[in-house]
């Protein structure tokens, strides 16, 4: 396990020493929550009891975090092939799987923490977070951020161009994120064919994790999601046959 846990801590580092990275991943989720949350204001009815637009978002962002961190952090994989390194990894006696569970370490810690640090801002939103609720939250977002590093690790692995990985991952987050219900509720008066969209989508359940966490008192907004067992169960299954996935891709597909 040496190997993979140099590989992670070595993502953590570049991280760190990219400022710009560091103040963009910080910053952004914070002004989508403030301007979103402020934007749409009194003309959202929350299916809870009295809760504001910019309380019931905040899970929503949190989503954002995980799930855009996580999947972009695994473009180092092509710059890392760009520039040998990857190279002279796959050439070495470290085995295939801990070359991929090191990415995926190192991508989900970096999700885990940003996410973590947003939840500071939690009371701004009006956000009570018991203590009961506290190891649901953090434990589910450390698992959502290892099944979407190792998406995004299956989905970077191929690729050797920054550019197309950006594209690919925009046209496939942005309706992943849209769809999970972060903006608007799952309700059964919606269009069939959304709904059916939402409740095929993994990050629906993620998200349902999320708001059980942070809407822990609120019966009648918990009452409209997915029961939190059924939604620990997808994710807990999406980060498994992630994982598998990503080790297999990096196995068969490793190219020098």
């Amino acid at each position: 396990m040496v190997a993979a846990f140099a590989l992670a801590q070595r993502e953590l580092v570049r991280f760190l020493r990219q400022r710009s990275r560091v103040i963009g991943a910080l910053v952004t989720p914070v002004v989508f929550w403030a301007l979103i949350g402020t934007g749409v204001g009194d003309s959202f009815r929350s299916p809870g009891a009295e809760a504001s637009y910019s309380n019931y978002f905040f899970p929503g962002a949190i989503l954002m975090i995980v799930l855009f961190t996580a999947i972009f952090s695994t473009v180092s994989v092509i710059e890392d092939r760009r520039d040998g390194f990857l190279q002279g990894v796959l050439v070495s006696a470290v085995p295939r799987w801990q070359i991929a569970l090191g990415k995926i370490l190192g991508g989900a810690a970096l999700a885990s923490l940003q996410a973590f640090l947003f939840l500071l801002l939690a009371p701004l939103a009006g956000v009570s977070l018991s203590w009961q609720a506290l190891p649901i939250l953090l434990g589910s977002i450390v698992l959502g951020s290892v099944g979407l590093t190792a998406l995004g690790l299956c989905l970077a692995w191929p690729m050797s161009s920054t550019q197309g990985f950006h594209v690919m991952m925009n046209l496939l987050l942005m309706p992943m994120w849209f769809l999970s219900g972060a903006l608007f509720p799952l309700r059964d008066s919606m269009f069939a064919p959304m709904k059916y969209l939402m409740l095929a989508n993994p990050m629906t359940y993620a998200l349902a994790t999320f708001r059980h966490a942070t809407h822990f008192g609120d019966q009648a907004l918990r009452a409209t999601l997915p029961p939190l067992g059924v939604s620990i169960g997808v994710m807990l299954v999406f980060t498994l046959v992630m994982i598998a996935l990503s080790s297999v891709q990096v196995r068969k597909h490793g190219r020098t």
